[in-house]
């Protein structure tokens, strides 16, 4: 086995429990020799690789983690020459890849949500399953989980957990949360997982503190704001015929891509192929989908890997049409 080889079996071994739908996001991806793919979700390098492998052709990725690094040097060494690694938000991938001369790719692949990496590494603080400080930051910066539950108001904690976490017993938690924090800050996953536990009711399958953690990861690295920009920035960045693969893994962030791409190729209910503008003109659709609707995974992958039962798969190819604006973002939600 030579050096390349070695390099790519042992990235494989390290990333297949990531890489949700890898194989029918290279389909929809479809990769060609010399096109250039952007691998907006980086994490371990899955889809990049599989990219690679499946094509002479060349991939960019893009994290905002600075922990991914390692990874990233493994497979530019696998690859030499035709892969590198940009560090940022993928929500801001056009400024990222005109800062190295890259103005257009065939493709971008979008992985949404928190990586298996970062769920097993318990000193992130994303898991309720392992004890850790409360942290949830995918970057190094910014407001982290444990600033959210000890200083939000029990009315706004609510929010945040009905919204973004669809908890029926928002008001319950937040309340038990700010009794809970009334004897001392809340540092620990552990500690929030126990408390919620309390007053939320378990059941099969899932653990009751899976949906508020759900709801403070988006709201620290602003989730759902970043999908948006990012569904913009590959809009823009694509070029004619290019591909749009995107995997989500829960409905909020689903609904999102399903809505956005479903209003830029004129499929939303009530709208026609070419849609009227207030101004009375007419916005021209900027991608065709790929898919009747989302792809799941199959029972295999589903028994090999259980956290891929809930991700779904919606691809689209770029028509030559212009971007649209970015005021449409609103209207994606």
């Amino acid at each position: 086995m030579s050096a390349a080889d070695r390099i790519r079996h042992e990235n494989a071994a390290r990333t297949a429990h990531q890489s949700v739908l890898c194989s029918e996001v290279v389909s929809a991806l479809n990769p060609r020799a010399g096109e250039v793919f952007v691998d907006g979700t980086f994490g371990a390098g899955g889809y990049s690789m599989a990219l690679l492998d499946a094509a002479e052709c060349q991939v960019i990725g893009i994290d905002r983690d600075p922990t991914v690094q390692v990874h990233a040097s493994k497979v530019a060494a696998a690859y030499p020459g035709r892969f590198r690694l940009v560090e940022g938000r993928f929500g801001e991938m056009v400024e990222l890849l005109a800062g190295i001369g890259v103005t257009g790719v065939d493709g971008v692949a979008l992985d949404i949500g928190v990586s298996s990496m970062q769920l097993d590494q318990a000193e992130r603080g994303f898991s309720f399953m392992q004890d850790g400080p409360l942290d949830m930051r995918m970057g190094g910066a910014g407001e982290t989980a444990a600033d959210i539950v000890n200083g939000r108001s029990e009315a706004e904690l609510a929010d945040i957990i009905y919204l973004y976490g669809e908890e029926r017993r928002a008001r319950a938690v937040a309340r038990a949360i700010v009794a809970a924090r009334a004897e001392k800050p809340i540092a620990r996953t552990r500690e929030l997982a126990e408390i919620v536990a309390r007053v939320v009711r378990s059941t099969p399958g899932v653990h009751p503190a899976t949906r508020t953690f759900q709801a403070l990861r988006i709201v620290v690295n602003d989730e759902l704001g970043e999908l948006k920009r990012g569904l913009a920035a590959a809009e823009k960045l694509l070029k004619p015929e290019g591909r749009l693969a995107v995997v989500s893994f829960h409905s909020l962030e689903d609904r999102v891509v399903k809505r956005f791409l479903d209003r830029r190729s004129g499929k939303q209910s009530g709208t026609s192929r070419h849609l009227p503008t207030a101004a009375g003109t007419e916005r021209a659709p900027s991608f065709m989908l790929l898919h009747k609707g989302a792809v799941a995974p199959s029972e295999a992958e589903i028994a090999a890997n259980p956290r891929a039962r809930s991700a779904k798969l919606r691809a689209a190819r770029r028509t030559a049409a212009p971007a649209w604006p970015d005021d449409d973002l609103r209207e994606a939600a």
